[in-house]
């Protein structure tokens, strides 16, 4: 169920982008313009994930999942009202950013009940949810061919469905700890740990290389490649799918190597194939390896990111420091679109954007392989190997 609702969610979450063009042509926007309509949603879930997570610690699943999915409806049908004015689609942008809060609720619920040598591959079976973005690329321009409105109603209906049916089957843990301290102090507790924000750090540049190209791989293709919006779509799906398939994979092989290990060799083959891709290969086949070779290196290390966060942190605080690290995640993916959209405007190029990926995934690379390993539980300094003294008889 925690799956489903991520899944259903992040379609809402992802609604524009696959149709960002359309906007474009009917709007008359600059390519900046659209990267900000499609960054608008990714940077409110972010953010959001924060409370989200700890008010997930609160109240639990049972009463979170609900909540929020039955909440998405509401800008998901405002985009009806509002898709003849950029002002107002950037407002309902905003609103629509609630429907990517719910990895942060799913995380700790899904958490509480595995046992810690399960729990990354069961973290990356829920993280697979985040293939609503790939349903959302390949079935919101489909549907759209029926009806410009069409998109928007069948995902109305769809989290209505689930909201209920959530309410019914969803079951916190009964013996899961519950906080007493006030939210402000549990995100300041969160927020205090030195492994919350080296976790956000490696998340930000592989689950928000997902989102970003989730939200500007389809205008990437159609302005590099002159794909048509349905063709685009299509690929940028297929890219997802390859993310959401490689995740589980990812919290598989930190249950039987160190995370941190996964985490380092998932973002090295990132770096190498974003270089390739700077040099603008022909799409077929160079440009289609190059990015899908990226996919499983995203999806990958997105899954062992986690593993990590189940293996380093308290219980009582995984919805907390989950909130942070997601809402980091998010924001990796809210910036990179607004830089290329603002990179191809000045140099008519993508390739300095590939780079800059490059550069920041061989980073990721080295921090998790030389320093994350050593975390211990808790997210605790490693102890210092204890010195041996001889003392010499007199």
């Amino acid at each position: 169920m925690a799956t489903i609702g991520f899944t259903l969610t992040f379609w809402a979450w992802d609604l524009i982008a696959p149709i960002a063009s359309w906007y474009g042509d009917r709007l008359g926007l600059s390519s900046f313009q659209q990267s900000l309509l499609v960054a608008v949603p990714v940077l409110v879930g972010s953010v959001g994930r924060i409370p989200a997570g700890a008010l997930t610690d609160k109240y639990g699943a049972k009463l979170m999942f609900p909540v929020v999915s039955a909440l998405t409806i509401v800008p998901v049908l405002l985009l009806i009202v509002a898709k003849d004015s950029y002002a107002l689609m950037l407002v309902v942008g905003f609103l629509l950013g609630l429907g990517g809060t719910t990895f942060a609720i799913g995380i700790p619920l899904v958490n509480s009940w595995f046992p810690p040598a399960k729990r990354g591959l069961a973290l990356g079976v829920f993280g697979m949810g985040m293939g609503g973005v790939a349903l959302s690329g390949y079935f919101t321009p489909r549907i759209a061919e029926h009806g410009e409105n069409l998109p928007f109603i069948v995902v109305a209906i769809a989290l209505a469905v689930y909201a209920v049916l959530a309410a019914l089957l969803i079951t916190d843990r009964p013996d899961r700890p519950v906080p007493t301290a006030s939210l402000a102090s549990r995100l300041g507790s969160a927020g205090r740990l030195r492994v919350t924000w080296e976790l956000s750090a490696l998340y930000a540049i592989g689950f928000g290389g997902i989102v970003a190209f989730g939200v500007y791989l389809p205008t990437y293709l159609k302005t590099w490649y002159e794909l048509d919006p349905t063709d685009a779509g299509t690929k940028a799906a297929g890219f997802a799918l390859v993310t959401v398939v490689f995740r589980p994979i990812g919290g598989w092989l930190s249950d039987r190597v160190h995370p941190a290990v996964v985490t380092a060799g998932a973002l090295g083959v990132v770096a190498v194939f974003a270089i390739v891709q700077a040099f603008d290969p022909k799409l077929n086949p160079g440009g289609t390896i190059a990015l899908l070779v990226m996919a499983a290196g995203l999806g990958t290390a997105s899954g062992s990111v986690f593993a990590l966060v189940s293996q380093v942190t308290p219980q009582a605080q995984v919805g907390s420091v989950t909130g942070i690290v997601g809402a980091m995640g998010g924001l990796g993916g809210f910036v990179p679109p607004l830089v290329m959209g603002a990179i191809y405007s000045a140099k008519d190029s993508y390739s300095i954007g590939f780079m800059l990926l490059s550069d920041l995934a061989l980073a990721g690379c080295v921090y998790a392989y030389g320093r994350m390993r050593s975390i211990r539980p808790g997210g605790a300094e490693p102890e210092p190997e204890p010195t041996k003294i001889t003392v010499r008889q007199p």
